[in-house]
């Protein structure tokens, strides 16, 4: 469900970009050879950027996309094989978690974006304020127990650092692994105190589920964050106040919001903040 607000092309479209894969390039050598309308390569091979022919909509299909150069196969690469569009998903996300209902601000956004334009989305467009502190939270992606003395030491000291020194924090934003965990952090402090943490989460485009319930300009979205558990994909923790999706044209795969991410802290640390601090966990 989702509430369109203007209609006008916006600012955001006018300096946000998304990403597309625009050559099918087959991810692996396969002897079959047809024609577009086959179904047996439609429902079965797929480019290197992830996804099915079928998905690649509007572009021509030919296998010339494998030729070879002095008898390699092309390789696949983003900045070749994907063209950059007006970005078509922003908005604010509604979260409702049992009594509550949890907001965030979104955007997709290229992996290599304008870091000076991020900047000014974020604190004019979104009110966030400057940060005295990054703290920036890595760890694994798939889900894993902590124990029950940890999770509280970790829990407690993550809020605390945060609280006390007006940081951010900055995780991958999925409901998995550790992201999952600053999440459950955060869901403790908010029953506590309306005090309000800007938690950012930066996880690739081509990896979250429910995509549509995200797409639309300006929009006010539901969305849920129930996944198929036989799904290679992942919802978005709904504890974090801020989304940058980071799109670089595929599909499944992780690595290009950690470029995004690096440069964006990086960004951060040039800016005029008091303790000009990084702290990584």
């Amino acid at each position: 469900m989702r509430v369109q607000y203007k209609s006008q092309k916006s600012w955001i479209e006018g300096v946000f970009d998304k990403r597309e894969c625009i050559q099918f390039i087959p991810s692996s050598k396969d002897p079959h050879r047809c024609t577009a309308e086959c179904q047996v390569c439609q429902n079965l091979i797929r480019c290197y950027c992830g996804r099915l022919i079928g998905d690649h909509h509007e572009l021509p299909y030919h296998w010339a996309a494998s030729s070879t150069t002095q008898g390699q196969e092309e390789e696949w690469s983003v900045e070749k094989h994907t063209k950059k569009s007006p970005t078509d998903t922003f908005g604010t996300i509604n979260f409702q978690d049992g009594e509550h209902t949890y907001h965030a601000k979104y955007i997709r956004t290229s992996y290599d974006t304008n870091l000076e334009q991020l900047l000014h989305l974020m604190l004019k467009e979104w009110k966030m304020e400057l940060p005295k502190l990054v703290i920036s939270v890595h760890g694994g992606i798939q889900n894993f127990e902590l124990p029950c003395k940890l999770k509280q030491v970790f829990s407690q000291g993550l809020i605390k650092a945060a609280v006390t020194t007006g940081a951010w924090i900055i995780t991958e934003g999925i409901n998995t692994g550790i992201s999952k965990h600053v999440g459950d952090a955060l869901k403790a402090y908010s029953s506590q105190s309306l005090r309000k943490i800007w938690t950012v989460g930066i996880p690739p485009w081509g990896i979250i589920e429910n995509q549509r319930d995200l797409i639309g300009k300006d929009v006010v979205c539901l969305y849920q964050t129930l996944g198929n558990p036989l799904s290679k994909l992942t919802t978005l923790n709904s504890l974090h106040s801020h989304f940058i999706l980071s799109d670089d044209g595929t599909v499944g795969k992780h690595g290009n919001e950690m470029k995004l991410r690096r440069n964006l802290e990086k960004y951060l640390s040039l800016q005029k903040i008091h303790f000009r601090n990084s702290v990584l966990w």
